[in-house]
């Protein structure tokens, strides 16, 4: 399981990582990097979900319809 993880760094800006768990604990995180403005937070935010996204594949295939 993949979860995003965002925290305040000690310059005070926020860190965003992908934190993965397996049998409730964290085996690997990936730090995606740090914001100090909302916009900026608001694309690392993105391009986390899209690193979580990209293992996942769709519930239904209806590609062949």
């Amino acid at each position: 399981m993949a979860y995003i993880r965002k925290f305040k760094t000690a310059s005070g800006a926020t860190g965003v990582q992908v934190c993965y768990k397996e049998h409730s604990k964290i085996v690997k995180t990936v730090h995606i990097g740090s914001a100090n403005s909302p916009e900026g937070l608001k694309k690392l935010l993105e391009k986390a979900q899209k690193i979580i996204d990209k293992g996942k594949r769709s519930l239904f295939d209806l590609s062949d319809y």
